[in-house]
């Protein structure tokens, strides 16, 4: 019978076949902790679940958000092809 190693990512238990992607895998998560963390301590409305989702989001397209903050704002659009501005309505204040 054969041997296969396999990693575990601490977070979320999800399992990799090679080391190199599970850290990369763990850094991405934890990552997201510190965008969901912050997103918490700044909107308290938003609610927690909401809050992890978009802290995944940010650091699963890290690369285009730092792309972005460096003024390269079209960055963005890479994440989301269809945002073109002529797609994006304008927001309105709800009483």
């Amino acid at each position: 019978m054969a041997v296969v190693a396999k990693w575990m990512c601490d977070r979320d238990n999800t399992m990799f076949d090679n080391k190199k992607d599970a850290d990369a895998y763990d850094k991405m998560l934890e990552l997201a902790e510190g965008f969901s963390a912050l997103l918490l301590q700044h909107i308290p409305s938003v609610d927690e679940a909401r809050a992890e989702e978009f802290g995944i989001f940010l650091a699963k397209n890290k690369e285009a958000v730092m792309q972005a903050c460096k003024g390269r704002v079209e960055a963005l659009e890479e994440i989301n092809g269809d945002a073109s501005p002529s797609n994006v309505s304008p927001l309105s204040a709800q009483a």
